[in-house]
């Protein structure tokens, strides 16, 4: 078959061969951090591409993670076990300052690195192993955490090895929300910490624990005795995962769960029966500061979906253009053409515009946003955690559709990215949990008001063109529709939260691509134009087919 004679044709470096991501660690970093950075983003992409994504298909398919419940002597002792690639794998990517270099300084550079570069090296991981970076995901939340609230004592205790770049050992994070009865309503988690000299004990499961096994220390909420119920009754606790003596912190695990993808990550049900554990923060505030930690995770939700779409696009690519039907190369066909120009399109789109709430992002955590950027930022990213979820299942989908019957078979990896991309519309909150927010930002800070003044402000900045009449068009038909919405009743705002959510989205994304056309014209003023003509329902049947003229260029 002539296109499984093409494998060295295929990409070979995910960040030198991507040049939306390139663009924007140009215009996000500064001249010494970007020196550093495309050094370090050309070896990650090479290594993304090559050895991990190797090792990803061998955990899938025959290495993914077990649980040993008992030593030779009977003894329980509850211990994952993973693959030695899988172990390499866990090196090589903490190692790069995935997690550290956020809360440390970079050796090379004598400060800290930020988010968009730590969001530009998951982006790159997720091409070849979006289930490990679920663990990234939960380290990145644990760190947040301990370095933002922990005392100096705890701080110390566990941040140094939360992150370990091979200057110590690691300790992986997680974050044990999830209980049986409770789900998506934290407040009714019953998990119960008791008093034990100047630290507690914990007792109670936690139903759905991501990297069971494998983190060194869990951020856990738990009801102090005595405690009022609800959220606001909940307490954080750091619980390391073994004592100093090796042995299980009198914890257990009862099983992994069989997931129907994302492979790599251990999630298991975990009892803690007197588990020793230490207070991050004020005790009255832990559902606060776990809600923080939830951002941060659904950005990196967002930055796995956008890796799932480029590695389908770029799956889809490769295959269709080295695929013969009926005499002639498949990318001579307008179908296929049309198919592969609107997702570049999309494509680039999404990702700029995942990275401007990246840049945000970073603003907010530095302790520089102002109120109105903390409000947008919430919104932001509940509106594109949705949106990338939802796509990166369709990117997969198509990606499969595109290989025809091939597509289907386990050889390849377009089954993987579909069961993979499937639990990111799960994870940090669904649909539903994120339309949910969608309401509160509306009700308590005017969110809805605040958006179409920033979208208002973004494109008045620009030189006025047809792109740019077209998303004010769209914004001033938006804007009718919030302000329609915000005076709803609750049931039909809960209704139409997540129409709205996905409008919000298809808006900001607008804005962000005639901005990337407005400042680098060429291509990517096509991709706008394409982005525009789709997303808004533009073109008339007959009507020209920019997906076929712009394709040599955009695609």
């Amino acid at each position: 078959m002539k296109v499984l004679q093409q494998e060295a044709m295929r990409t070979t470096n995910f960040f030198t061969e991507d040049d939306t991501l390139q663009k924007i660690v140009e215009m996000m970093l500064d001249k010494e951090f970007l020196s550093y950075a495309q050094r370090e983003l050309t070896d990650f992409g090479e290594l993304c591409a090559g050895d991990i994504d190797a090792r990803a298909k061998h955990t899938d398919r025959q290495g993914e993670p077990r649980l040993q419940k008992y030593d030779a002597y009977g003894e329980e002792i509850s211990e994952v076990w993973v693959n030695d690639g899988y172990k390499k794998t866990i090196e090589e990517t903490y190692n790069t300052g995935i997690v550290g270099y956020v809360h440390k300084h970079i050796p090379q550079l004598g400060h800290k690195g930020n988010y968009v570069y730590s969001f530009a090296q998951g982006y790159l991981l997720s091409h070849a192993e979006p289930g490990f970076y679920c663990p990234v995901t939960l380290t990145m939340a644990t760190a947040y955490l301990l370095d933002h609230y922990a005392d100096e004592e705890v701080k110390q205790r566990f941040l140094p090895h939360v992150c370990a770049t091979g200057d110590t050992d690691l300790y992986e994070g997680a974050t044990f929300l999830t209980e049986r009865q409770g789900g998506s309503d934290v407040g009714a988690n019953v998990v119960e910490a008791r008093k034990d000299g100047t630290a507690y004990r914990l007792y109670g499961e936690k139903y759905f624990a991501s990297n069971a096994g494998m983190c060194g220390v869990a951020m856990v909420l738990a009801r102090l005795e005595g405690a009022p119920a609800g959220s606001k009754g909940l307490t954080l606790f750091a619980v390391p995962w073994r004592k100093e003596d090796g042995t299980t912190n009198h914890l257990r695990i009862r099983r992994l769960k069989d997931k129907l993808g994302v492979r790599a990550v251990p999630s298991g049900e975990v009892e803690f029966d007197g588990a020793l554990a230490y207070v991050v923060g004020e005790q009255n505030k832990g559902i606060y500061y776990m809600l923080e930690a939830l951002n941060l995770s659904r950005i990196c939700n967002a930055v796995a979906s956008i890796g799932i779409m480029r590695r389908g696009f770029l799956e889809a690519k490769h295959y269709v253009s080295n695929r013969h039907a009926f005499g002639k190369p498949l990318t001579q066909y307008p179908m296929i053409q049309d198919t592969l120009g609107k997702f570049a399109a999309k494509l680039h789109v999404e990702v700029a515009t995942v990275f401007d709430l990246i840049q945000l992002y970073d603003k907010v955590t530095s302790g520089q946003g102002t109120q109105q950027d903390l409000i947008m930022n919430r919104l932001y990213i509940a509106i594109m955690k949705k949106e990338t979820a939802e796509q990166a299942v369709h990117y997969a989908s198509e990606a499969i559709e595109l290989h025809g019957g091939n597509g289907y078979i386990e050889d390849f990896v377009t089954p993987r990215l579909l069961r993979d991309a499937q639990v990111l519309t799960v994870w940090e909150g669904t649909a539903n949990i994120l339309a949910l927010e969608l309401i509160r930002l509306v009700d308590k800070f005017h969110a809805h008001e605040l958006f179409v003044q920033e979208m208002e402000e973004r494109l008045d900045k620009l030189a006025d063109s047809s792109l740019v009449q077209i998303v004010k068009e769209q914004l001033a038909n938006m804007s009718v529709k919030l302000q329609i919405f915000s005076a709803l009743d609750e049931a039909t705002k809960t209704f139409e939260a997540k129409g709205m959510a996905e409008k919000m989205a298809h808006l900001y994304e607008s804005v962000i691509a005639v901005e990337w056309a407005h400042k680098f014209g060429g291509k990517y003023e096509k991709l706008a134009d394409v982005y525009l003509e789709q997303t808004w329902s533009l073109r008339e049947m007959g009507a020209q087919m920019k997906t076929v003229q712009y394709f040599s260029e955009i695609v």
